[in-house]
């Protein structure tokens, strides 16, 4: 699918494992198929496994995925169902897939966009280990926007892995504060948008998240942000 210009673009940088982010991206994408409106997410990974020199440990997203798919069971989360030993150690290749996927020849910014949800759904969904090679390409192969062949081909010439690197030091700046954080034309910035969760005490000390409120309000308020300033590039 072509891109247009006046379609609204929103910049989410985020980590596949990281259950905040894939909450943020389906509030986002539910909202605009609501209302209709075409919606492009320009993908850039925040790898927390880099920022945090280890896996993201498996008891942390755990609890989180209990306590998000508790309060919105329409998410349609599980725990993670398959043998320990296939739980993905790592989410690099999927973010690197990602990333490779914007080429135009294989997907450009629609195809990107739908292989990250459905490598998050896989994940989320389907308890499956995302850290495979073998594993994305079966998932992008039903993935109407991507080639997979042409995929295949990216990732085995070492396609997206420079920019997850470039990606991550860019998102050690200031400017973004973590999983997920979304930017938009306009100025607009919010990190985990909607949320407030508190952990009861620290995770390796056995506390648990809480989620004190999830407001979904803010995906109309950006998509109404975003509207209005791509009228207004329509005008001028």
């Amino acid at each position: 699918m072509a891109t247009r210009h006046d379609e609204p673009t929103v910049t989410v940088w985020s980590d596949i494992g990281c259950p905040w982010a894939a909450l943020a991206l389906h509030t986002l994408h539910v909202a605009a198929e609501r209302r209709g409106l075409p919606l492009l997410v320009d993908h850039r990974a925040f790898p927390l496994e880099l920022f945090n020199r280890q896996s993201t440990p498996k008891f942390i997203v755990d609890a989180e995925i209990v306590v998000i798919a508790g309060t919105l069971p329409e998410l349609g989360w599980q725990r993670w169902r398959g043998p320990d030993w296939t739980y993905p150690a790592t989410t690099l290749p999927a973010l690197e897939a990602v990333q490779a996927a914007k080429d135009p020849a294989i997907g450009g910014l629609w195809g990107s966009d739908e292989l990250d949800g459905a490598l998050r759904r896989a994940f989320y969904v389907e308890s499956k280990c995302i850290s495979v090679h073998p594993v994305i390409l079966d998932i992008a192969e039903e993935c109407t926007h991507v080639d997979a062949g042409a995929l295949a081909k990216a990732l085995a010439r070492g396609e997206g892995r420079a920019e997850v690197y470039e990606q991550w030091r860019t998102s050690q700046g200031p400017p973004i504060q973590g999983s997920p954080h979304l930017f938009a034309t306009g100025g607009y910035a919010a990190h985990n948008p909607g949320v407030e969760y508190r952990w009861s005490a620290p995770p390796r000390v056995g506390g648990f998240p809480r989620l004190e409120e999830y407001n979904p309000v803010w995906a109309d308020e950006l998509l109404d942000i975003v509207r209005s300033r791509s009228a207004d590039t329509d005008r001028s």
